[in-house]
This record gives structure tokens, sequence and C-alpha cells, in this order.
């Protein structure tokens, strides 16, 4: 069965722990190890999010044992600054990088305390690891990179956000608007950058759930048909065998 819209919503839902996994999905997460993905994120919010995401591959023909959720499965990808970086959510098939994918969250009511180290964690993850692929560290298929971020819906994400008077001035796109909006820029910029292969960002709240797409190049849509692209483009070369 397809990853549907349905399923999507039920994931966020079950990010902010309104709603129970179903049994289907709580097999998928049981599959690749998900119940103990919790002490990589610092956290067991996502676990629902890599679970939704480790059934496109487990649907593709991928085994489990070639989809990394945890630590203990082995997280970490070769990096050109820095030996290695830990990723959420890991697909490595014979050798071949398949996917790995960054999930995160900006949560509030002090959204600027954290707001500059996402933005920062987002890119310096990219560039490490595209660097990498230049130096043929990766030396198979081109890597490919997602980025899943929810921002917590709130006044405080909504109201817009004055800059710094600096020593010189800012993008005038930045001009009135909220930490929303700001992220919406940042990951379009990723994308055009070609950091990330795919990018979907929400806003949700464990009051209102149901997820907010403000951007349609980063909605679900968008990200899950880069996903099923990346498989057929791979099933088309055999892989998985």
């Amino acid at each position: 069965m397809t990853v549907t819209r349905q399923d999507f919503e039920d994931a966020i839902a079950a990010y902010w722990g309104a709603k129970q996994l179903q049994n289907e999905q709580s097999a998928i997460k049981a599959a690749v190890g998900a119940g103990t993905a919790g002490s990589v994120r610092g956290g067991k919010h996502f676990d629902v999010i890599a679970t939704l995401l480790a059934k496109f591959f487990l649907d593709a023909g991928f085994p489990p044992e070639s989809i990394r959720v945890s630590k203990s499965q082995g997280l970490e990808l070769p990096g050109y600054y820095r030996p290695q970086k830990q990723w959420d959510l890991v697909v490595v098939h014979q050798g071949v990088l398949v996917a790995a994918f960054e999930m995160k969250a900006l949560g509030g009511p002090s959204y600027g305390n954290n707001y500059n180290n996402r933005v920062e964690e987002a890119l310096g993850s990219a560039v490490d690891l595209r660097r990498a692929a230049l130096a043929e560290l990766y030396p198979k298929e081109k890597p490919w990179l997602g980025y899943f971020f929810i921002m917590q819906d709130g006044e405080g994400s909504r109201r817009p956000v004055k800059t710094a008077k600096g020593a010189l001035p800012s993008d005038e796109i930045w001009q009135g608007t909220s930490y929303q909006d700001r992220f919406g820029i940042f990951c379009e910029r990723l994308m055009a950058e070609q950091l990330y292969d795919a990018a979907c960002y929400v806003t949700s709240s464990a009051e209102n759930p149901k997820p907010i797409e403000l951007v349609e190049s980063l909605d679900w849509r968008h990200f899950s048909a880069a996903i099923n692209a990346r498989l057929t483009y791979l099933k088309d070369l055999g892989i998985p065998g």
C-alpha cells in the first residue's frame, strides 16, 4: 500500500500525542527499530515521522535492515569538514545511500532562541555531505537528502519579527516577516540551491494538529512525489535488486 495523505495527517497528530498509531504503522515501527529511535532524537516525537517515511522504502522493496532509524543501527554518514554526522533516518542498500533525512522542529513560546540554530544545523548537514560526495566519499549513486520540519503554530510564530539594525542592511525579503514566513523562505532557498532534494515544511500544534502547509512547493504532495521519484529512478537501475 502507498503512503497516503491521511497517513501524513495521522503522523502529525501522533507527533503531538493526539492520535495512536494504527497497527500497520506499529508493525513498520517494530520492523525498522523505530521504537528505540527516541534516544537519538532526544524524545520520541519524531519516531512516528520516521515510521511514516520508512514506509515508502519498505513498500518499494527495501529490506528492513537497509532502513536505519536508531543509533544502534548506525546513523552516521561521512562528512568532509568533519568525520561523520548523525542523520535521523538513513537508507543504505548495497553501498548506495538511497536517502538520508533530517527531521527538526521549532517550538514556542521563545521561537527566536533556537531559530538560528535550526537554520545552521540544516545548512551544515547538507553542505558537509554534498562536499563529501564531491570528494568521492559516496562513489555510487548521488546522495539524496530530505528535510522535514515542523514549526509550532502559535501567536509567537505568526507575529512579524523585526530585524536588528546591523552594520549592513539585510535582504528586503525578510522585512515584516514572522518566524513561520522566514522558515518558508529558508526552505525554498535550500531547495533552490539544491542542498536538499526534497523539503516538507508544516506548522501545527497540539491544540490543532492538522498540518498547515504555507508554501505549496514545500507541501506533503511535493515531498512525497520527490521521494517516489527517487524510488522510481533507483528501481530503473535495479535497486533494490
